[in-house]
């Protein structure tokens, strides 16, 4: 019998999240370890009228970027071969919900980072596309998880204790969670209103102390239309005003590689000095990625309070209620960013104790609280 809430889940995701139209034909990514989801999914895209088009992958083979065994048995070629099927749907479709579903989280962790990187270049250009159409309202792409064991332990919950943090998080277990979703929209866009015309943000903190640049930037309100769960405010800074010093205080995961104690310096806007606790050569390896591997695409807010611990998993993790968090490589072009890149490696830092954000000059957050 499938769970209510998995049904509520697919609910929220049609309707809130991809906002599926009748004759919208939807991309549905996912590994076949979220099949209850998938079913209820495609059930609920048949009943709004439009088109579920199924792209299920084994764990060890799933999206673009992310399949373990291409990228350890593959040939360069192979490596450099762009995904057909992935690439007609971000280049045609009008929607994409992607379902991360692993079963091994850390299956990446003692692979060579340079061939996660080659990959990950041939596969730009399917993430160009889903940010270029995204940013032009055709494209409604929408990213989640389902919950499986490998997620759980990495929670350190059991996994029906993970299924509860979940489906609580998107708020599957309420009867109306759309109009939560809706709060959420208006509770944040005061702060958004605040951020509009500013110039100059400041964030100070004993793990914090840097300026960047938001002039002709535009704040956008992230309440589970792209991500789901939600909650952030974000912005991609003007590349080259970002200047100081930041250590990250929850590990950065990118690729299934867990980067403890990354410290970062920018100058420049660019990336000038990086050190870790933990794979700090993974961390210098993929700030090589490209051009654009060493710039800013994303200054970000997190909003959520439910979300009250780390996960390990950075779509959770990102939106914690008293942090912000950074983006490496590729920007939203609808914020005004302009970088580029093969990646975007979002990083988080907790500002709950001692720690404020100015605007222009203003206090606007203090000790993980708008103050505005």
């Amino acid at each position: 019998m499938t769970d209510l809430r998995v049904s509520k889940f697919a609910e929220i995701l049609v309707k809130h999240s991809a906002r599926v139209q009748p004759g919208d034909r939807v991309l549905i990514e996912a590994t076949t370890a979220a099949e209850p989801l998938v079913r209820e999914l495609y059930i609920k895209i048949l009943e709004m009228g439009g088109h579920p088009v199924p792209l299920l992958q084994l764990p060890d083979m799933f999206f673009p970027g992310h399949e373990d065994l291409l990228i350890m048995k593959g040939s360069d070629a192979q490596l450099d071969y762009v995904p057909p099927f992935q690439k007609i749907a971000y280049d045609d479709f009008e929607s994409r919900i992607r379902i991360h579903s692993v079963t091994n989280t850390r299956s990446q962790t003692s692979m060579d980072a340079s061939r996660s990187q080659r990959r990950g270049k041939a596969t730009s250009i399917i993430t160009a596309t889903q940010m270029k159409r995204g940013a032009e309202g055709v494209f409604k792409w929408v990213t989640t998880l389902y919950p499986t064991a490998a997620y759980a332990q990495d929670a350190g919950m059991s996994l029906s204790e993970y299924e509860d943090f979940v489906f609580n998080a998107v708020h599957a277990h309420e009867d109306d969670p759309i109009k939560f979703w809706q709060q959420v929209k208006n509770d944040q866009q005061k702060a958004v209103d605040f951020m509009r015309g500013k110039k100059q943000v400041i964030l100070r903190g004993p793990n914090v102390d840097l300026s960047l640049s938001i002039d002709g930037r535009i704040f956008l309100n992230s309440y589970g239309t792209h991500n789901m769960p939600d909650g952030e405010i974000y912005t991609g800074p003007v590349e080259e005003s970002v200047n100081g010093w930041v250590k990250f205080t929850y590990p950065a995961i990118y690729g299934g590689v867990a980067v403890e104690g990354a410290e970062l310096t920018f100058s420049g806007g660019r990336v000038s000095q990086a050190k870790a606790e933990k794979n700090e050569a993974y961390l210098l390896k993929m700030i090589e990625s490209d051009e654009g591997s060493r710039y800013l695409g994303e200054f970000a807010i997190g909003t959520n309070f439910d979300i009250n611990k780390f996960t390990g998993q950075i779509l959770f993790d990102e939106k914690i209620g008293g942090s912000f968090h950074m983006a490496l490589g590729a920007g939203y072009p609808e914020t005004g960013a302009k970088n580029k890149s093969a990646i975007h490696w979002d990083m988080i830092c907790d500002l709950r104790k001692d720690s404020e954000i100015l605007v222009d000059g203003e206090l606007m957050y203090k000790d993980g609280k708008f103050v505005i």
